[in-house]
C-alpha cells in the first residue's frame, strides 16, 4: 500500500500542446502494472479548455467545481456543473473545459491501452467551435 500525502506531488500546468489557456493538473492515482488508472484533479481558469481528444478505453469526468462544457464534434457543447459525472466511450473525439466566465474543476479518471498511452491529442478547439451555442 502507498498513502501520497496531500501536498507531497506537485501541482503541474498543462501543457500548451494539448490545452488552452491556464490548466492545472494535480496527481491523484497512477497505478502501477498491471492496474491501468490514471486519475487528475483538473483546474481550468475562465475560458480554458482541452484540445480535441480521444481515449483508447474511454474517460469518465467528475464535476467538483463551478460550471464547465463538454463537447463532441459537430456537436454544440454541452453545460457540466458540480455533481455531474460524464461517460466518454472508447475513441470519441472530444474537449472539456470551463466557462467563458467561470473556472471549472473536474475528476478525470481514464484507462491506459495496450501502449501506456491515455489519449491521443488532436487540433486545438477553435474559438467558433468553444463559444456554439450550448443551447443548441
Amino acid at each position: 500500500m502507498d498513502i501520497f500525502a496531500a501536498g507531497s506531488r506537485p501541482t503541474l500546468r498543462a501543457r500548451s500542446e494539448w490545452f488552452t489557456g491556464t490548466v492545472w493538473q494535480d496527481p491523484v492515482i497512477e497505478a502501477p502494472a498491471p492496474a491501468r488508472v490514471r486519475v487528475l484533479r483538473v483546474s481550468f481558469e475562465p475560458g480554458a479548455r482541452t484540445a480535441w481528444h480521444r481515449h483508447p478505453l474511454g474517460q469518465t469526468l467528475h464535476v467538483t467545481e463551478g460550471c464547465g462544457l463538454i463537447g463532441l464534434r459537430d456537436q454544440p457543447p454541452r453545460v457540466i456543473r458540480p455533481g455531474d459525472t460524464v461517460w466518454i466511450p472508447p475513441e470519441e473525439q472530444h474537449w472539456h473545459g470551463a466557462g467563458p466566465e467561470t473556472g471549472m474543476v473536474h475528476i478525470a479518471i481514464q484507462e491506459a491501452g495496450e501502449d501506456g498511452a491515455t489519449a491521443t491529442w488532436l487540433d486545438h478547439v477553435t474559438d467558433a467551435e468553444y463559444g456554439a451555442d450550448p443551447t443548441g
